[in-house]
């Protein structure tokens, strides 16, 4: 009885949190969201050698794996809730830096201003384990769900924050979009300042499992992989479309409502997606996303229509939310309360540093290969993290995992 009412207890609480990381997400989520849109549309503006016009995006993924391990640190040093305060202070300096490259038509300065914005992500992207700190293992897959769907709203408001921003400032395009998107990070310090995590213990380092012997379990090998595929392939896909979309005739508009669909398809269905995984588990949820993905690239290889985009980007999207939630929820099954801290610092930056590359590679790819080479390079990385998930959920129904 006693452990029933803690469990209640402990949900309560991680509700809560949920709720309000799930708010923080609108806010932060939106971060990415403007850079994702404009970054190669105004690289292309600033970049001498059109080559590089993705380099904007692919730093903000690299910001991201970059500012994994800092994050956790910081949060240890000053808790979740200290951490997030920094982290959208940080927010706020890298859209400051980066409206000031496009207005100066300094690209370097802008890229600097893309790099720190993704620092800024590297907190954002870890709310979802801050929701499973406090919850039960039966509400942990909804508590990660719920954050995730703040990000419905950020598919919102940053695409919309640069339709109305665009041309506040003539004289330099999209500045005021980046200036925007300071303002949503210091109203994140809002939210995020409700948050009421647990204090962070100091954990000894002689407690818990070495890092490498937990990183060599089946599961979390699949796990991690299933979550760099997943978003690595939805990063390479995404930032290349915007740039292909007006190669082929269609307007910028279009290629930026491409991506408020592309974002509303990843974070909408989190409405469900931890029901899903109640229903159905969490290697099931995941391996849908997988096929998704690859379905996204079907798709993308069948036309050039808007439409063709657009759906591409839709189910582009849905693969990486089942995809990334599943396997988020999976790696959560790797680790002990006390290796929490390290396993999730050592699973995102693995994660994002591949998301960096995949970034990095796209743009290129795009000015040599096409749309379609960038399509069909999709299917060899969903294909080994298929079979692995499958792998590891057979082990499972056996006992062997």
């Amino acid at each position: 009885m006693n452990q029933h009412v803690q469990v209640a207890e402990g949900d309560r609480l991680a509700k809560r949190n949920a709720l309000v990381l799930s708010g923080a997400q609108a806010l932060g989520g939106a971060n990415p969201a403007i850079v994702v849109s404009l970054g190669g549309l105004v690289g292309a503006q600033l970049a001498a050698d059109k080559t590089f016009a993705t380099v904007p995006v692919s730093l903000l993924q690299l910001g991201i794996a970059a500012g994994v391990i800092p994050a956790a640190m910081l949060m240890r040093r000053f808790g979740r809730r200290g951490g997030y305060l920094i982290g959208a202070l940080v927010g706020a300096t890298g859209a400051s830096l980066a409206a000031g490259g496009v207005a100066s038509r300094e690209f370097g300065l802008f890229c600097l201003g893309t790099f720190i914005c993704g620092l800024y992500g590297a907190f954002v992207q870890s709310y979802r384990f801050a929701a499973a700190d406090t919850a039960s293992a039966s509400f942990r897959p909804r508590a990660i769900s719920w954050v995730m769907l703040g990000g419905l709203a950020a598919g919102i408001i940053g695409p919309q924050s640069v339709y109305w921003t665009r041309d506040l400032t003539p004289s330099a395009p999209f500045a005021a979009s980046f200036l925007a998107q300071g303002a949503l990070a210091l109203l994140a310090i809002c939210i995020v300042s409700q948050l009421h995590a647990p204090p962070v213990k100091t954990v000894r380092s002689d407690l818990g499992r070495p890092l490498g012997q937990i990183m060599r379990q089946p599961k979390f090998i699949a796990s991690v992989i299933a979550a760099l595929v997943a978003y690595g392939l939805m990063s390479f896909v995404m930032t290349a479309a915007p740039m292909a979309m007006v190669a082929c005739g269609h307007s910028v508009g279009d290629a930026a409502l491409g991506i408020q669909w592309h974002v509303l398809g990843m974070y909408g269905p989190s409405f469900f997606t931890g029901k899903l995984i109640e229903r159905f588990g969490k290697e099931a949820v995941t391996i849908t996303g997988l096929a998704l993905t690859a379905l996204a690239a079907i798709i993308g290889l069948t036309g050039l229509s808007v439409g063709h985009f657009w759906l591409a980007l839709v189910l582009l999207g849905i693969g990486w939310n089942f995809g990334f939630i599943g396997a988020t929820a999976l790696v959560t099954d790797c680790y002990r309360p006390e290796e929490r801290v390290k396993v999730q610092a050592a699973n995102d930056f693995l994660v994002f540093g591949s998301v960096a590359i995949a970034s990095f590679s796209s743009g290129g790819l795009l000015s040599h290969g096409g749309w379609e080479t960038v399509n069909w390079l999709v299917f060899p990385p969903v294909a080994l993290a298929l079979l692995l998930v499958i792998w590891q959920r057979t082990q499972k129904r056996v006992g062997l995992a």
